[in-house]
């Protein structure tokens, strides 16, 4: 007889979507560095920061790894890598 676990996680598959944002932000940064430096040439290192969570968020949801707490869930979740491109967008936008 096999028991039923109720806090059974839910299934995890590849995010294609979030996979390819991860790729994209990945090659852009290691072909084209000055990306992320100011207009002096200086390393703009909040702009940076923003580009590689968002990267991070991406791979993890990106593979299908789906944490068990709500927390680290929530932390890498589609809505958390949106938020951190649209803070990049910002930074951008401001320099």
């Amino acid at each position: 007889m096999t028991q039923q676990r109720s806090d059974a996680q839910p299934s995890s598959r590849i995010h294609l979507a979030s996979l390819m944002i991860a790729l994209a932000i990945m090659l852009a940064c290691t072909l084209y560095p000055p990306l992320m430096a100011t207009p002096e040439g200086n390393a703009d290192h909040a702009l940076a920061v923003a580009l590689f969570a968002a990267m991070s968020v991406a791979f993890v949801r990106g593979v299908g790894f789906i944490p068990r707490m709500r927390v680290w869930r929530w932390l890498f979740s589609g809505w958390t890598c949106s938020a951190t491109l649209a803070l990049v967008g910002w930074l951008m936008f401001v320099r």
